[in-house]
């Protein structure tokens, strides 16, 4: 049985974890957050969870606050991108 409820913003508990961590740095921080934003579900809004992560976890100074801040400063709708020779300078 498990002492905590299901967070949908942090389906795998790793960014709730990581607030338990004692002396966790920042580049610790951002890899569990690369970690976090890979299991999210598919169709989910990054943007939403973060909101809602540092709703729930984001007072006082912490390594994990400030990386969910800086992906929420960071995040921009996606470009589309051409790929192969279409995407080469011509001459």
């Amino acid at each position: 049985m498990s002492d905590h409820k299901k967070d949908s913003n942090d389906p795998k508990g790793l960014v709730r974890e990581s607030y338990r961590i004692e002396g966790i740095t920042l580049e610790e921080c951002r890899s569990i957050f690369i970690d976090w934003a890979l299991s999210l579900p598919d169709g989910a809004s990054s943007k939403t969870a973060i909101a809602g992560l540092l709703e729930t976890y984001g007072t006082g100074s912490h390594p994990m606050t400030d990386v969910l801040s800086e992906g929420l400063d960071q995040i921009t709708a996606p470009r589309k991108r051409r790929g192969g020779w279409r995407s080469r300078p011509r001459s």
